[in-house]
C-alpha cells in the first residue's frame, strides 16, 4: 500500500481559507445561511470553516450543526456489520435558511442525498448548497455537484482518499493511498 500527499498542512490552510472566502462573497454576513458538517468527518471541515469565519473573517451570524445520515442511506442494512450512528447536533430549524452541507470527500454522492432526506426533519431550507474539501470528479453514482470546492481529484476506484485533520489524526493533510 503506497500512498501520496495531496495537500500538505500548509495547503490545506491556505484552501480552507479559499473556501472561507468564497463563502463570504455568497453569504455575505450569514444571517440567513447556516453549515452544516455531515457526520462523521464533515464535522471536522464545518467545525474548522466556522471557526475561520468568525475569527478570522469576524463574521458574527455563523449557525452550525452536524447532521448524521447513518439511517438515511440507501446501503443501510446491506453491508455485514451493524452501522455505528453519530449524532446529530442542530439546534436550530432550516425553515427558509440557506443551507451549506459540508463533507471531507465526494466521491458516489450517496450521502450528500441522504442528507438532503434527512435535513427535511428540520425544516425546508430555501436553497441548498454542497462544499468540500476533495471532490473525486469520476467517481459519481448520482448527479452531484459540489458548490464548493478545495481540490479536484482525478483517482479510480482502487484508490482511497484520505483526509487527515489535527483535531482527530494530529495532522492536517490529504493523501491518495493506492490499495
Amino acid at each position: 500500500m503506497s500512498q501520496k500527499v495531496l495537500l500538505n498542512s500548509k495547503e490545506v490552510s491556505i484552501t480552507l481559507h479559499r473556501l472561507a472566502c468564497q463563502l463570504i462573497e455568497n453569504h455575505d454576513d450569514f444571517t440567513d445561511t447556516v453549515l452544516i458538517g455531515i457526520q462523521p468527518r464533515g464535522k471536522f471541515l464545518a467545525n474548522r470553516l466556522a471557526k475561520m469565519l468568525k475569527e478570522d473573517y469576524k463574521i458574527k451570524n455563523v449557525e452550525i450543526g452536524h447532521l448524521d445520515i447513518t439511517f438515511f442511506r440507501d446501503d443501510f442494512r446491506r453491508g455485514e456489520k451493524p452501522l455505528e450512528a453519530n449524532t446529530t447536533e442542530i439546534d436550530f430549524i432550516v425553515e427558509n435558511k440557506n443551507v451549506v452541507f459540508i463533507d471531507d470527500v465526494l466521491y458516489t454522492g450517496r450521502s450528500i442525498r441522504s442528507a438532503l432526506t434527512a435535513i427535511q426533519s428540520f425544516g425546508r431550507p430555501n436553497n441548498i448548497e454542497l462544499l468540500t474539501l476533495i471532490d473525486r470528479r469520476f467517481s459519481r453514482h448520482l448527479p452531484i455537484q459540489p458548490n464548493y470546492k478545495g481540490r479536484q481529484v482525478d483517482a479510480i476506484d482502487d484508490q482511497k482518499v484520505k483526509v487527515n485533520w489535527v483535531e482527530n489524526e494530529g495532522e492536517d493533510a490529504v493523501y491518495l493511498i493506492n490499495k
